[in-house]
């Protein structure tokens, strides 16, 4: 019972990212008012593959994390994978600027399921997921196949949003969290449940030692997060043993 309603969300959220996909872009950096462009080069800033690595963008969305890879990592390739077909569809014509530019085409974006990785045991030289781990159910499938997928001495790196059952900025930011994020979605997307979704899920998931302890259960060694904007943004990173 459990795996089928694993599976049913997954093709929900799915379904969910696909109607908002349009959007997506220009919702993430209005609603962070462009911070999520920092977050993600912070992000990328740790993943520190072998030179010409193979690295796996998880949950890849429309591509931001894919390009700023290869724009911070030369002869990277990326793997983009995503459940949800018309996210990866409207980030397949970003393109890199200036002197980065001639380093595009090794970003492969593919339609995958972040439980059943379509990767050999130990290929990676890096992994992220950029707001996307909660989106999956349940995690420790992701976590282990990550894992499995990762060289030894690779990184896991998570970006996500903090617990929203903390209270920040004295209340100001769960109060945007719960009233005002899923207004605007409604008003510029016209999906309001896109945005109660994201609201719900971040009130619903686990702080950052938390999702350490998940981490380490899963059979990561060394586990360390960075808060960002007062611990409404954490980057965790999670290496495989060598």
């Amino acid at each position: 019972m459990a795996d089928t309603s694993h599976q049913e969300h997954g093709r929900k959220v799915a379904a969910m990212f696909g109607r908002i996909a349009g959007w997506y872009d220009f919702l993430n950096h209005f609603l962070s008012a462009g911070q999520d462009i920092y977050w993600r080069y912070r992000l990328v800033k740790l993943v520190r593959p072998q030179e010409n690595g193979l690295v796996l963008d998880l949950a890849a969305g429309t591509l931001d994390v894919s390009v700023e890879l290869v724009r911070q990592y030369k002869g990277v390739k990326v793997l983009a994978m995503d459940f949800a077909y018309p996210m990866l569809s409207c980030g397949k014509d970003k393109k890199l600027e200036g002197r980065h530019a001639a380093r595009r085409g090794i970003i492969a974006p593919v339609q995958a399921d972040g439980k059943s990785l379509p990767l050999p045991d130990n290929c990676l030289d890096g992994a992220t997921i950029a707001f996307g781990i909660r989106n999956i159910l349940p995690r420790e499938d992701a976590y282990r196949e990550v894992l499995r997928a990762l060289k030894p001495g690779a990184r896991f790196c998570i970006l996500e949003f903090g617990s929203g059952s903390k209270r920040i900025w004295k209340g100001v930011y769960n109060f945007y969290l719960n009233r005002v994020l899923p207004l605007l979605g409604k008003v510029v997307s016209g999906d309001s449940g896109a945005y109660s979704y994201l609201a719900d899920t971040i009130r619903a998931f686990p702080d950052e030692r938390a999702l350490g302890e998940e981490l380490r259960r899963a059979g990561f060694g060394r586990v360390m997060f960075v808060p960002l904007l007062s611990g409404i943004v954490y980057i965790h990173v999670a290496e495989k043993e060598k």
